[in-house]
């Protein structure tokens, strides 16, 4: 079972899922411009910004608690630019000092409610596990670009609202998406496209209202960004 609310940490989701007997096995995690930090069942992960589709196996009864961070916010709260992380998953231990995280995993693990004690682990109110400083702020202009591009915007319109030539929006994009505006907003044009049509919007509309040439355009870039066809996504 899945579940997600809004987080204490401002900006970001938090979710947690429990495998039920038999529904263990792969599932695939598709890029969102999003980093999150991970408990399962006593190991603490990060995952980077991704440009492809993630494929996972997942043991049946596997327990998770999770804190996604909207594109630009993982950066400030984990102190690691993003692009050191892109398409990666690590270890907490290989971006925070390995004590704090044996601790923090430690208390998630005994807690009633692991979702709410990894929550106050990001924000330094966890018990017993070494002070954290407060989440950093995410960068304004990035916000606000990031929105734009998930609106459909193009980059040369988001960097003009910047106030920044493109060449200094990639360069700041890396650091905190991962990678540059281009690539960010093709991302998000896939999440757009795969909202609408879990809908039931036939696949023509889905590509005109997400911003795509034609429905060849949208088949093509669903494939290279997830790896699997949209209509296998939708199932």
């Amino acid at each position: 079972m899945y579940q997600e609310r809004p987080s204490r940490v401002a900006g970001a989701v938090l979710w947690t899922r429990t495998v039920g007997t038999g529904e263990g096995g792969p599932y695939r995690v598709l890029p969102d411009g999003c980093m999150d930090v991970i408990w399962c069942d006593g190991d603490l992960i990060v995952t980077g910004p991704d440009t492809r589709a993630h494929v996972a196996q997942t043991p049946a009864g596997a327990r998770f608690a999770g804190l996604r961070f909207a594109p630009g916010q993982g950066p400030g709260v984990l102190g690691v630019p993003a692009y050191e992380l892109r398409d990666l998953r690590v270890p907490l231990d290989a971006v925070w000092p390995g004590g704090t995280a044996r601790r923090i995993a430690e208390r998630i693990g005994d807690a009633a409610d692991p979702g709410s004690a990894l929550e106050d682990a990001v924000t330094g109110s966890l018990p017993g596990t070494g002070a954290r400083r407060e989440p950093g702020a995410t960068d304004p202009l990035l916000a606000a670009t990031a929105s734009r591009l998930a609106s459909g915007g193009s980059v040369a319109a988001a960097a003009e609202a910047a106030g920044l030539g493109e060449r200094q929006l990639y360069r700041r994009s890396l650091a905190a998406f991962g990678y540059g505006p281009k690539t960010l907003a093709r991302v998000l044009r896939l999440q757009r496209a795969l909202e609408l049509a879990r809908r039931g919007t036939a696949f023509a509309e889905v590509a005109v209202a997400a911003g795509y040439a034609d429905q060849a355009h949208l088949a093509r870039e669903v494939k290279a960004l997830a790896g699997v066809p949209l209509g296998e996504l939708v199932r």
